[in-house]
């Protein structure tokens, strides 16, 4: 696997799995989400848009998998950029994933 560095000397994975309209159900997303974390994905995207940050959280807990070792990232939702309300943005989908 490729990865990046980031500018705090992090390597991220360059290879990510997307999650938009990845299944019907949570159920569709938890079983997606183990499955590739099973065969080595550590890079999952979301959004709070996609509704499913929750099953994504929950695959990655029950994983076995060092939550250090496993990158999320999510987009906020377009009423959420403004500057005032990017904190609990931020906090409502840190509470799912994690």
């Amino acid at each position: 696997m490729e990865y990046t560095l980031l500018n705090n000397g992090i390597k991220i994975p360059m290879l990510g799995l997307g999650t938009y309209r990845i299944g019907k159900t949570d159920n569709d997303v938890y079983r997606a989400i183990r499955t590739a974390l099973d065969v080595g994905y550590r890079h999952i995207d979301t959004a709070t848009l996609y509704g499913n940050e929750a099953p994504i959280g929950k695959a990655i807990r029950e994983s076995g998998i060092p939550r250090e070792e496993i990158f999320v990232t999510t987009k906020l939702w377009g009423d959420d950029v403004m500057k005032e309300a990017v904190p609990q943005a931020f906090d409502r989908s840190m509470q799912l994933l994690n």
